[in-house]
């Protein structure tokens, strides 16, 4: 029984970095600078910030909803999109770290 939950947990968190590792790609060709996150004993995220305003920044995590399907979360853990759309997923992420000058 321990060794089938292992194994499940196992396949869980090789599908939740598959999802980061997608949508970190899409992010980058966007323009933003990504890097993952692997903190021991934690939940892994994607840290992305934009570089024309580093402060503008944010931990994306991915996961599976009560729903059964995967989701990107923001850190304040509110959906951003279902994981299998990397285009919304990214233009959400992109909009929210946009800088917007005034002028």
């Amino acid at each position: 029984m321990v060794t089938v939950q292992a194994q499940r947990t196992r396949e869980a968190a090789d599908v939740q970095l598959e999802y980061l590792e997608k949508l970190g790609d899409e992010l980058a060709r966007r323009g933003l600078q990504v890097r993952m996150v692997l903190p021991p004993g934690r939940v892994p995220s994607l840290y992305v910030v934009n570089p024309e305003a580093r402060a503008l920044e944010e931990h994306i995590y991915a996961g599976c909803g009560s729903d059964g399907e995967w989701w990107f979360w923001w850190s304040w853990a509110e959906r951003i999109s279902a994981a299998g759309d990397l285009a919304a997923a990214a233009s959400a992420v992109q909009r929210v770290l946009a800088s917007h000058s005034t002028t």
